[in-house]
């Protein structure tokens, strides 16, 4: 424990340079001067385990090496850890191989100073909240967890351990969706009236129910060996494995392991205008989809979040309004983009003075529409309240130089919350009708207490904990 304590203590108390950095990155990428002050002394470098190196965790453990120090690398699937070994054999040569995450902590604890979690989004919370409890850093992808109360744990875990951490929705970092963040909350399109999201996910198979062989049955396959099934499947019940249903990438699909369209991308496509409009804590949430066919989220889905009047992240209030959220080909009215083409993938806030569009799943690009073809011309942004990014993962690793988890913009503190709001629209597909939400509670008060119970959170399979406490008991 001691070593943990003093690598901790010295990445904190050696952060000047990095502070300096920090406000030259409001402005600007980080200096020379400041990457090479890293690169000196072991004890100037943090030292980085990635769970999950695949997919988007072949680029997040890729940042992790170039920015920092990989000592471990951890996924179920040995082709693929075998694969990001190799990749990363000269930035990371020494780092050593795990299929099981709490083995690695078992065995490292004392030697990782953060992880990067991206994993299956049914695993993001129990190898998160293990990371945190052992004072870890933490850098997990969207969606941030895979149910409600695993985000609202994740966020009272990061704020009571001081971490630093950051999710995964790179958008926060680029300087269009924090000008878009700005001009909204300037009030240059007047009262906000409503906001529509929508998506082209899924691309992945959804909507169409299990496999069958020739005479019905479920079609189930033979585990292969690079592949240890029982810890992929984690703290989600027991599923007999079937090639390419679940792994490597159809899992997004299924309730068990996935958070559907809605869970994939929303916290990309929605970030901008929930940010600016502080549109946490919906008070219901009503889907109407296509049916949801033998725990497979359904193919499309209209879902309608209503807010209530609140207090904006600036202070200001911000009136009620719905959220209509779309996907499977679902889209908003084009005629409320007043000519302007309509994308696969968009966002658009409309108010009393205007509407602005964003056509890009992150929200790093936005137009001002009005019925005024000529209300906007000449605009120019309002002043920068919001510091402009280095980087998204740069920025996360400068906040743990710094010691100041405020760095990274999207941490747990405002991802968590992200989160449960998208999330609350998987509640109301799963319970098939319109859902009252007690947010300060984590209950909903039109639903019987055990069903309400279900749809919040879920019971885990033996060996698999959201409790800080039991987390580092187990180890």
């Amino acid at each position: 424990m001691a070593t943990r304590s003093n690598r901790r203590d010295f990445l904190t108390t050696t952060a000047g340079a990095a502070s300096a950095s920090a406000v030259w990155h409001a402005v600007g990428p980080s200096p020379a001067w400041a990457r090479q002050a890293t690169a000196d002394s072991p004890m100037q470098r943090i030292n980085f385990a990635s769970i999950g190196v695949d997919g988007k965790g072949s680029s997040d453990s890729k940042d992790a090496a170039d920015k920092a120090q990989t000592v471990a690398l951890c996924d179920v699937d040995d082709r693929k850890l075998r694969k990001s070994k190799a990749r990363l054999s000269e930035l990371a040569p020494d780092a050593k191989t795990y299929a099981d995450f709490r083995e690695m902590f078992a065995e490292m604890g004392d030697k990782i100073d953060a992880v990067t979690v991206s994993t299956p989004d049914h695993t993001h919370a129990p190898a998160s909240v293990m990371a945190m409890a052992l004072g870890k850093h933490c850098f997990t992808q969207k969606p941030l967890t895979w149910s409600m109360r695993e985000a609202r744990v994740l966020r009272e875990l990061a704020a009571e351990k001081g971490v630093c951490t950051q999710m995964g929705n790179q958008g926060t970092a680029t300087d269009g969706l924090r000008e878009g963040v700005e001009v909204i909350r300037s009030g240059a399109l007047g009262e906000i009236k409503e906001v529509h999201v929508w998506t082209n996910r899924p691309v992945w198979a959804q909507g169409n129910g299990l496999p069958k062989t020739e005479d019905g049955k479920v079609k189930t396959d033979k585990v292969p060996p690079y592949l240890s099934w029982d810890l992929w499947l984690g703290p989600a019940p027991f599923r007999p494995f079937t090639e390419n249903i679940y792994h490597p990438f159809q899992w997004r699909g299924w309730l068990d392991f996935g958070t559907g369209a809605l869970g994939d991308m929303a916290c990309h496509t929605a970030n901008m205008v929930v940010m600016a409009l502080a549109l946490f804590d919906a008070d219901t949430a009503e889907a109407e989809h296509s049916g949801i066919v033998e725990g497979q989220y359904p193919g499309n889905s209209k879902i309608t979040f209503q807010f209530a009047e609140r207090e904006g992240m600036d202070g200001n209030t911000v009136p009620s309004m719905p959220l209509y959220w779309y996907d499977g080909g679902n889209k908003p009215d084009a005629s409320l983009l007043m000519g302007e083409k309509m994308v696969n993938s968009g966002s658009l806030v409309v108010g009393t003075e205007g509407s602005l569009y964003s056509p890009n799943d992150y929200g790093a690009q936005y137009t001002l529409l009005s019925k005024d073809g000529d209300k906007f011309k000449g605009y120019k942004p309002p002043e920068r309240t919001l510091p402009r990014s280095p980087g998204h993962f740069q920025e996360f690793v400068d906040a743990i130089k710094a010691g100041k988890p405020e760095m990274a913009l999207s941490n747990f503190d405002y991802a968590a919350r992200l989160t449960e709001t998208i999330l609350l629209g998987n509640a109301a597909l799963r319970a098939g009708q319109k859902v009252e939400w007690d947010a300060e509670k984590m209950e909903f008060t039109n639903l019987p207490a055990e069903a309400g119970s279900g749809l919040v959170g879920r019971d885990y399979r033996e060996g698999y904990t959201i409790d800080p406490k039991e987390a580092v008991a187990s180890l």
